[in-house]
């Protein structure tokens, strides 16, 4: 396998963005193209090879059904929703052709890899995930909001209390105009240290 070119690999790296759930259209990637960016997704780095991430392909009528589970959930928290935000709420699954629930299996009272650790890989995988969607030509992005932290949620979609949801992966074909986003400035966000404080 020959070497990447640097300055190209990089320049691909910075070129990926998200594109709105609203703007993703059909064709979604089917199971054999989700198969390539999962060869992608679990070369993550992954403390004491645990590969605690699991991706949830969720398409057709089960975005319908995952809209089910988010009406639950919110009446759960509050019997009293009005119906705008019910129908707000169960909008979200629709608003793509495919999602993929990317979720954290926790290895509980692991010696050696506490569960932020197995967090954090499966965020990495996650990242992973996006840039070969990106690579691939799909349009996607990684959306969370409380349902990702909701119990029942996690239960319904198959999971233990103990797990996490690391958040939804919306995907499918992006707009032909895609509108490009200003990134800050990286010089903002690195520090250079000399030792202790004080």
């Amino acid at each position: 396998m020959t070497e990447p070119d640097a300055d190209a690999l990089i320049d691909f790296l910075t070129s990926r963005q998200s594109i709105k759930a609203l703007d993703l259209a059909e064709p979604a990637p089917d199971d054999a193209a989700l198969e390539r960016l999962l060869r992608a997704a679990v070369t993550a780095p992954d403390h004491g090879a645990l590969r605690p991430w699991r991706f949830l392909a969720i398409r057709g009528e089960a975005r319908d059904r995952l809209a089910d589970v988010f009406e639950s959930a919110q009446r759960a928290r509050d019997p009293d929703s009005d119906a705008d935000a019910i129908a707000t709420l169960r909008s979200k699954p629709l608003r793509s052709p495919l999602i993929v629930a990317v979720v954290a299996e926790i290895t509980e009272n692991h010696p050696k890899v506490p569960p932020e650790e197995q967090v954090i890989a499966t965020a990495c995988a996650a990242q992973n995930f996006l840039l070969a969607a990106h690579a691939d030509g799909w349009g996607a992005i990684l959306l969370s909001g409380w349902t990702a932290q909701e119990p029942s949620v996690l239960k319904a979609l198959g999971f233990a209390e103990k797990d996490r949801i690391i958040g939804y992966i919306y995907m499918g074909t992006p707009p032909e105009t895609v509108r490009t986003k200003k990134r800050p400035d990286p010089e903002r966000f690195l520090v250079r240290w000399d030792g202790p404080a004080g």
